[in-house]
């Protein structure tokens, strides 16, 4: 059976066209696990037995599979429908991770080859191996959709969105710059958008200032490799770094965003360094954990103040040719940026 976009689910869902199995996987297990709760909502028409037609069955207990088949074989009680959801599924790179066991195959296969046609049966699947034999099973025979992360892109509309719903406002870069700091995960992202449209009434506008007082700076943090590597003169691993960054979906200015966040950061930390300040208060202004905070301190400590403000104008300059589309346009271009960027960088550090 082909695989399902998250759009083609959507409007299937929202006909209440609903396929006999389903197998949501993927890293986004916000949106995944949102899919299955939405599945199972639209399922069952208003005034049905929903309590008497709906089980779910957690795969921590392999046997478990068992059970949850036979709860789909039984017949819906006044209700057009069960719906039986199995969670915690993974089928691994090798089986002793596995939860989906291969001694169920054929009962699972049997069931798939003619599946109960008032159930909906629900896998959500934590890991599915492409290579392995129950994967490729659930791929030929169920609906199948596949959860990636989102690209910053994806991001910024959804969280957009989420502002939209609660009645907040936040403009186009200020939201850039949420995702900058929070990351693409979209269990955290979410808390943090209903965390800062409660924080902004009555004007109910989202401003940097309040990120910055409101929300801890996780991704920033988990990204400080790349500008630890372009300090400490690593011009392959800072390239690397940036590579993955870029390729992981992230935004060309939001990334250089990120990197003079982290430069002014640096400044800070190397003036309360040189003033004197303990790690208790280093860690207080910079507003990260003691467990993050060594990497941090090591290349503050080995920072050249002039050197950190140099590079501070050469960010300045990569983004105005990036916005003007100075030596190329579109992300090719800021790509290129980007990369010429790290590598003056890495060179003078």
């Amino acid at each position: 059976m082909p695989e399902l976009s998250k759009d083609v689910l959507r409007t299937q869902v929202k006909e209440r066209r609903l396929e006999p199995v389903y197998v949501l996987h993927g890293s986004e297990t916000y949106l995944r696990d949102i899919a299955a709760k939405t599945i199972s909502d639209h399922a069952f028409a208003e005034g049905e037995l929903r309590d008497f037609n709906e089980d779910e069955f957690s795969l921590a207990n392999p046997d478990s599979i068992k059970v949850a088949l036979a709860a789909a074989e039984q017949l819906p009680m006044m209700a057009a429908r069960r719906v039986i959801r199995v969670t915690d599924v993974c089928v691994a790179a090798t089986s002793q991770r596995d939860t989906l066991k291969e001694e169920y195959l054929d009962a699972v296969a049997t069931y798939l080859q003619d599946p109960a046609r008032h159930t909906v049966l629900i896998f959500v699947a934590d890991e599915l191996n492409g290579n392995r034999k129950f994967s490729t099973l659930l791929k030929a025979s169920a609906a199948v959709v596949d959860f990636t992360a989102l690209s910053d892109a994806e991001l910024a509309t959804w969280a957009g969105r989420r502002f939209a719903d609660l009645g907040s406002v936040i403009d186009a870069a200020t939201l850039r710059y949420l995702i900058t700091v929070v990351g693409n995960d979209l269990h955290r992202l979410s808390n943090e958008i209903g965390k800062l449209s409660a924080a902004a009434i009555p004007e109910n506008r989202i401003t940097s200032e309040l990120i910055d007082t409101l929300v801890p700076r996780t991704r920033a943090l988990i990204n400080f490799q790349l500008t630890d590597d372009l300090f400490a003169g690593r011009k392959t691993q800072a390239i690397a770094s940036l590579q993955k960054l870029l390729d992981d979906g992230a935004e060309p200015l939001a990334l250089l965003g990120l990197v003079a966040s982290n430069l002014r950061r640096l400044v800070i930390a190397k003036e309360m360094i040189d003033a004197g300040a303990d790690r208790a208060a280093i860690a207080g202004q910079m507003r990260m954990p003691y467990g993050s905070l060594n990497a941090f301190l090591a290349t503050a400590r080995r920072a050249d103040k002039a050197e950190l403000r140099k590079n501070m104008k050469r960010v300045a300059e990569t983004d105005l040719a990036i916005k003007t589309s100075v030596g190329g346009g579109g992300p090719t271009g800021s790509r290129l940026q980007l990369e010429m960027l790290v590598c003056e960088m890495a060179m003078s550090g």
